[in-house]
């Protein structure tokens, strides 16, 4: 996708690939500013302010609300699984789309940016190893396609998903 074409949340998104975790008692303050961010669009008191906390759900709620799309982020947004009522349900991954995911202990929530030789989905997503990158998900653990944009629904051409390089490691943790 070109600059002038790419979605607006996605480019917010992919300006973060590369924010990482600080171990230990500090907190990245990118991140601490996301829970900011996703807090204050819902009209919520914040209260998570660290890095540690999975903040797959915060970062997804930060890139919508840095796009004026706030109507669209779940009251328990930091629940990764809650991302499953948000915006529209679609029936297969559009470039652009909210994808959330099951794993063992909770969940995972991330925007669908392509897909890779092997057929997996390329998520761009916070707190996938502890980081904003674009790792390729298994597509037998979706829990839910959803559009968030500023249409109900994507434009036909989104679910034509562009084709990324990877290992074909499918993501397996992202607590």
């Amino acid at each position: 996708m070109t600059m002038q074409t790419e979605l607006d949340w996605v480019a917010v998104g992919r300006s973060k690939i590369g924010t990482y975790e600080i171990k230990g008692v500090k907190h990245n303050p990118v991140i601490v500013a996301m829970w900011e961010l996703a807090f204050q669009a819902t009209n919520q008191k914040l209260w998570i302010k660290d890095d540690e906390t999975a903040w797959c759900g915060g970062f997804a709620a930060y890139c919508m609300a840095k796009s004026g799309l706030s109507q669209h982020i779940p009251k328990d947004f930091y629940r990764a699984k809650a991302w499953a009522e948000a915006g529209t349900s679609i029936n297969k991954p559009a470039y652009g789309a909210i994808v959330v995911f099951g794993r063992a202990g909770g969940g995972h929530v991330g925007i669908v940016v392509g897909k890779d030789q092997k057929g997996n989905i390329m998520v761009l997503g916070g707190n996938q190893g502890d980081a904003v990158n674009i790792k390729p998900f298994a597509v037998s653990r979706v829990l839910a396609y959803r559009w968030c944009g500023t249409q109900k629904t994507p434009l036909a051409h989104r679910f034509n998903l562009p084709l990324l390089n990877s290992n074909g490691q499918v993501s397996t943790n992202e607590a």
